[in-house]
């Protein structure tokens, strides 16, 4: 048993620094030079999605990572109602956001409650309540701000009788998202007569474009139908409220021949919706919130353009051409210049299920993950605890971009940070702490929601001190340091001030109140666990390294806190989930929810903390006993990460695969979790991660090709492109 040395910060840096020497600083490694040939377009072409009938999970969504539009088998979003319990057919963006009047002027101090330290000291946290005017406010500040549905553009589809046809009675559906060119093409008949919608998503507005041809158009039985809602309080839900149209207003502000500009206002806040059509067509308000295009019976095709925005817009819209043109070269581009892994020599049956879910996974988060905010869980689809996103799962959503080559789109969401440091500083200094406290689930403007289990979680800390040292090790530069060295030092600054001092061992404990990424445990009853205590390691040793890196002193209290930290906790040779948890592996109600303790050496390296003959026990031990229907569909890409570091790269491929209900990727790739939580982003981005690793490796992995692949001759996996996990 060999337990790895704590290697002085210096001999880290020199290490770091010879291993980018010879990687090129995480350029991907020589057998990706071999791989060269990969026909690209074939890789992504054969996993278009194909759907020959309606299903209710099998909406498919086109977007840029600000904005997506999610359409059902009709080709637009014509049958919202069919999809309300499946994946929802939304519009949604980074900028559009909607809060209820706060009239009962709801703050923080109203649901605040003190909890005592283990150096019993009183912290102030932001909690949960149910009754009285800290129960209103609780509900006020968690569901507000929510994302805001911005509208629903559906066609009217007339039987010969004039009854609205109704989704049983599209006949002939052969419906196709083409992922090398980024379009939606529908194809179906209503009692006889063909349609066919074509669909694409700006690469760079808000704005969709349409494109359909049919003989019910001169029939007067085709129209566009555009309704708009008021902003919805749900905690998982389409976003959307139909019941309170008094409350919000639909106006033309301005109408030509060809185009109009509607304006939604919301209580306080307003949006602009612009329509353009190039052929002859009428454009008119039905009631309150609902009007409709009806293109001229002169015509059998028509093109329109929808542009969604903020603010009014005073440029020309991109009319279908154009925007078609766009958007196959930047699908083009997108497939082309990141990384790519092609499994079609591999002759494991589970091969092309597994390239299947990669493909998809990477559209889907170019479309729903790539903006300049972190994503909520549901991306731009639908609202899972009311659109607000959870810091935490950052990691999940981001570190694939930079391990695919696409390291701009990691970049986009961490200026954030930077614009919601003072709120986070403001937390820190609030609890009595240096530095700056991230929030965990939150909207644009930063500010922390209450909750009697996120305020009192520490792993999404280190997040962004982790993604930033990501784009250093791709962009090694004092251009890179200056630019991050805030969130990098202000980070690190908060981990430190946060571990306490025990005189009786002389370390430094990551004490009570704390819930750990496994969120089982309670807050007064949890001290010391290992996942966090590896990634405080990890991250002030970095924070060092950037200081080093700059010309600066090492900090002195961080190193302080490094050399006594505690160590991981132990019990019959395993690790446990928290220094408390001492039959974690005796009852079965310790063994649910995330096996995070695997994290500290899978998502992390474990340098200096981590034995790994220990953890390897460890792991066996959870792969039997887990209850793995009680897990997330990050879980298992992070089993498959520790599996690979382990040296069992079966393990890692059973993980990625495990046939557990949330590890469903649906038709359309999206990560199935239950009835509640129909999509879940970051087991996407979490697949992503693991099978990027598998291949590129890590820092420290066997220099072999694919090394967290079997090598049993079923894997000769090819890729390029890709970058080795940390």
């Amino acid at each position: 048993m060999s337990k790895i040395s704590q290697v002085p910060v210096l001999i880290q840096f020199f290490y770091s620094a010879l291993f980018c020497m010879v990687s090129s600083c995480s350029q991907e490694r020589p057998e990706a030079e071999k791989a060269s040939t990969i026909d690209r377009q074939a890789v992504v072409s054969r996993h278009n999605v194909k759907l020959s009938s309606p299903d209710s999970l099998g909406s498919l969504t086109v977007g840029n990572g600000e904005f997506a539009f999610t359409v059902d088998v009709s080709g637009l979003q014509t049958f919202p109602q069919y999809y309300e319990n499946g994946i929802t057919l939304g519009t949604q963006s980074q900028w559009g956001w909607h809060s209820f009047p706060n009239t009962g002027a709801y703050a923080i101090a109203d649901v605040a409650e003190t909890f005592e330290t283990c150096e019993e000291r009183k912290v102030p946290y932001a909690v949960q309540h149910a009754a009285g005017k800290a129960g209103q406010a609780s509900h006020y500040l968690r569901s507000n701000p929510h994302r805001l549905h911005l509208g629903l553009i559906g066609l009217v589809l007339l039987k010969e009788n004039g009854e609205e046809v109704a989704i049983t009675d599209l006949q002939d559906i052969d419906q196709q998202l083409d992922l090398w060119t980024g379009n939606i093409e529908s194809h179906y008949s209503i009692e006889g007569v063909p349609v066919k919608v074509i669909l694409y998503s700006h690469p760079v507005k808000d704005q969709i474009s349409v494109r359909i041809e049919s003989a019910l158009i001169a029939q007067d039985r085709l129209h566009i139908r555009f309704q708009f809602p008021y902003g919805n309080d749900c905690h998982v839900c389409a976003g959307y409220d139909w019941a309170a149209p008094e409350k919000h207003q639909s106006e033309m502000v301005n109408q030509e021949a060809n185009q109009v500009l509607l304006q939604r206002t919301l209580d306080t806040n307003r949006y602009f919706v612009q329509v353009d059509w190039q052929e002859k067509g009428t454009f008119s308000q039905l009631q309150p919130h609902h009007f409709t295009l009806m293109p001229s019976q002169e015509q059998d095709s028509f093109d329109f353009s929808v542009l969604f925005s903020a603010e009014a817009q005073k440029d020309s819209m991109d009319g279908f051409a154009n925007t078609k043109q766009q958007s196959e070269q930047h699908w083009k581009a997108f497939w082309q210049e990141g990384g790519v892994i092609d499994f079609s020599a591999c002759t494991d049956p589970r091969a092309r299920e597994l390239e299947r879910r990669v493909v998809l996974s990477q559209y889907l988060t170019r479309v729903q993950c790539a903006g300049s905010l972190p994503p909520q869980e549901t991306g731009l689809t639908m609202n899972s605890w009311y659109g607000k996103f959870h810091l935490e799962m950052h990691w999940w959503h981001a570190t694939h971009f930079a391990l695919w080559n696409r390291l701009d789109l990691l970049e986009k969401s961490m200026d954030w940070y930077q614009q919601v440091m003072p709120e986070a500083r403001a937390t820190a200094q609030w609890q009595g702490y240096e530095g700056v406290r991230w929030q965990k689930m939150t909207g644009p403007e930063g500010r922390k929601s209450p909750s009697d289990v996120g305020e009192f979680l520490l792993w999404q800390q280190p997040h962004p001190l982790y993604l930033a040292e990501l784009i250093y090790r791709q962009k090694p530069n004092r251009t890179t340091l200056e630019k991050y060295k805030d969130i990098v030092f202000n980070t690190a600054d908060f981990m430190a001030s946060f571990a306490q001092y025990k005189e009786e061992d002389q370390q430094y404990h990551l004490c009570h109140p704390l819930i750990p990424a496994q969120e089982i445990f309670r807050p007064m009853e949890t001290d010391d666990p290992p996942f966090e205590l590896a990634y405080w390691h990890y991250a002030l040793s970095v924070a060092q390294q950037w200081r080093e890196r700059l010309g600066l002193p090492q900090q002195e209290k961080w190193q302080e806190v490094l050399t006594h930290l505690s160590p991981l906790p132990l019990q019959d040779s395993l690790y446990l989930p928290t220094a408390n948890a001492l039959e974690a592996y005796e009852k079965e109600e310790y063994q649910r929810d995330h096996p995070i303790v695997l994290g500290a050496y899978g998502i992390l390296p474990g340098e200096g903390v981590v034995d790994t003959v220990l953890m390897r026990h460890t792991f066996d031990i959870i792969l039997r006993q887990w209850q793995w229907e009680h897990t997330w569909g990050w879980d298992y890409p992070m089993l498959a990460m520790a599996a690979a570091r382990l040296g069992k790269p079966e393990e890692a491929i059973n993980a990625l695969l495990m046939d557990v209900p949330k590890n469903t990727y649906l038709v359309n790739g999206h990560n199935y979790q239950d009835q509640r939580l129909r999509l879940y982003l970051p087991g996407n981005g979490g697949l992503l991660a693991a099978v990027a690793m598998m291949a590129a490796g890590w820092d420290g992995a066997p220099d072999t090709p694919n090394p967290g692949f079997p090598k049993d001759g079923k894997w000769p996996v090819q890729w390029e492109g890709l970058h080795p996990l940390p």
